[in-house]
């Protein structure tokens, strides 16, 4: 496959996304940049260098990007050495950040006015799942435009999914944050509990999985972090902060209470405030373990 992709934002989840593009036979061009340990081991594989977005879109049709927040999103698209001053007429910007469905709008008209297409589709499943092309992708934006991009989606995802007009990808995506945010906080309690009260977590979680709570996290996303404790790699916790902050904005908008969410985002902050920002976001279980003095993963009294 001689299509040449452009690719940005390289960071846990965008480096492995970019490998498996470069394993599928894409023609993979990076950004010099921030990233360049990153920068280095993916052009040891073969990627292309370009000195900024821009000189990536004079050489690219599609453009993964794939960054923290809007501002990053809006910089790489508009901004001064972004896509819009090197991208032709009919160039794909299939952005799989996860940001507020009101900016993915936004920024879509903006590049719109300039003939560039533009999907949002923000991804699910961790680094892991993006190193082996088993991402979950959520896609909005219009038909047209996903089915041309459908081969390098496919590359990336095993489970990619049309949604429907443009900002629909990131509302699913919004629906699977406010949901895994919040039901991590209640592993973390509830398993606190459970040891606290004498219970061996490893059998608890045994039997929960086969019972009428189980759930993804507790089954896989959880197995090598909480009960093991051991919060690194994953998905940074000020990531979720950050989309509960955009589930609520959205919220706001739309006149719909989110109480438990609300609840959520300061739960997150907090554990942010102690240093754990750049830890997976399981690790704000700690904040309930540290609270009954006790280690989910071996029932040992909590310590820092």
């Amino acid at each position: 496959m001689s299509t040449s992709v452009g690719f940005i934002g390289l960071g846990t989840i965008g480096e492995p996304m970019a490998a498996t593009l470069l394993r599928a036979g894409f023609n993979v061009v990076v950004p010099m940049g921030r990233a360049q340990a990153a920068v280095a081991r993916l052009q040891e594989q073969g990627a292309q260098l370009a000195e900024n977005p821009r000189e990536v879109a004079k050489a690219c049709g599609i453009i993964v990007t794939c960054v923290p927040d809007s501002p990053q999103v809006e910089e790489v698209c508009l901004g001064a050495e972004g896509i819009v001053y090197g991208a032709r007429p009919g160039t794909i910007v299939v952005d799989c950040s996860t940001i507020a469905p009101p900016e993915t709008r936004r920024i879509a008209q903006a590049l719109r006015e300039k003939e560039i297409l533009f999907l949002d589709a923000p991804i699910s499943g961790g680094p892991a799942r993006a190193a082996t092309g088993e991402l979950a992708i959520m896609v909005g934006g219009e038909r047209e435009v996903f089915e041309r991009a459908r081969p390098v989606l496919d590359a990336l995802g095993s489970n990619v999914v049309y949604v429907g007009e443009q900002g629909l990808g990131e509302v699913a995506k919004m629906v699977n944050q406010v949901l895994i945010g919040n039901i991590m906080i209640a592993i973390g309690e509830a398993f606190a509990l459970g040891v606290k009260a004498g219970g061996d977590a490893q059998l608890i979680r045994e039997i929960v999985l086969k019972s009428s709570g189980a759930n993804f996290l507790l089954d896989q996303w959880t197995r090598e972090r909480i009960f093991q404790n051991h919060y690194e790699p994953g998905f940074h916790l000020s990531l979720m902060q950050k989309d509960l902050g955009a589930a609520l904005e959205t919220a706001k908008g739309l006149g719909v209470p989110m109480l438990l969410t609300g609840l959520a985002y300061q739960i997150y902050e907090l554990a942010e405030s102690t240093g754990d920002a750049k830890l997976d976001y399981s690790a704000v279980t700690k904040l309930a373990q540290k609270a009954a003095g006790v280690t989910i993963a071996d029932g040992s009294t909590w310590q820092d």
